[in-house]
């Protein structure tokens, strides 16, 4: 090179020569592509939400109970001897100001099976002494996985009771679980269903 020599920009040789720039219509469809399967993954991932939630996780065990929807409720809203009884709910608490079991409360709850303990704080969407009582806990922001929580007293007969123990769970996790759920979850609702008809029924044994 002379010192008139210039440098060419797009020389191979020259270390500070500049890459030519794709031409903007390959710029253009390489944004499109992108843009594309961004909007089919965002596509993909609402439809298999609203699948989830609409094909709901549901478990149910029911119980016959001597004894009448006022003792079974004495029992399952006795919080506090949970503990002594309860193979499936180990803990649980009313967190709300004043600690008063009604809808709008929020409660921390304990829960036992196969794979260990579990923590979470529902909030009451029902509770009539004597009929029903309903919460709904959530993981996460609500579309991960959501489990309502239900138990419901009907009088089947002159002192009998059926006791039903349910819970539907929607959320994007949820059909992973499925298996879990109905393998580890289901017996502890019937085990907690047996536990609290022995608990009832002793209320009217007058020997305790």
């Amino acid at each position: 090179m002379t010192g008139t020599d210039t440098l060419d920009p797009l020389d191979p040789l020259d270390p500070t020569a500049a890459t030519p720039s794709p031409p903007a219509p390959r710029r253009r469809r390489r944004r499109h592509r992108l843009l594309a399967a961004l909007s089919a993954l965002v596509v993909l991932v609402a439809g298999y939400t609203v699948w989830a939630n609409v094909h709901a996780v549901r478990l149910t065990a029911s119980v016959e109970i001597r004894a009448t929807p006022e003792q079974v409720w004495q029992v399952l809203a006795d919080f506090d001897a949970y503990p002594d009884w309860n193979p499936f709910m180990t803990s649980a608490r009313v967190t709300s100001p004043g600690a008063r079991l009604a809808e709008g409360a929020r409660m921390r709850i304990v829960l036992h099976d196969d794979s260990g303990d579990m923590t979470f704080t529902p909030q009451v969407q029902a509770a009539v002494p004597g009929k029903e009582l309903r919460w709904l806990g959530r993981m996460g922001p609500g579309w991960i996985a959501d489990g309502q929580h239900r138990f419901t007293i009907e009088r089947t007969g002159p002192g009998r009771v059926r006791l039903t123990q349910s819970e539907r769970f929607t959320g994007i996790a949820v059909p992973f679980a499925q298996g879990t759920l109905k393998s580890d979850t289901l017996p502890q609702f019937r085990a907690m269903n047996a536990a609290l008809a022995r608990e009832a029924e002793r209320l009217d044994d007058p020997e305790g």
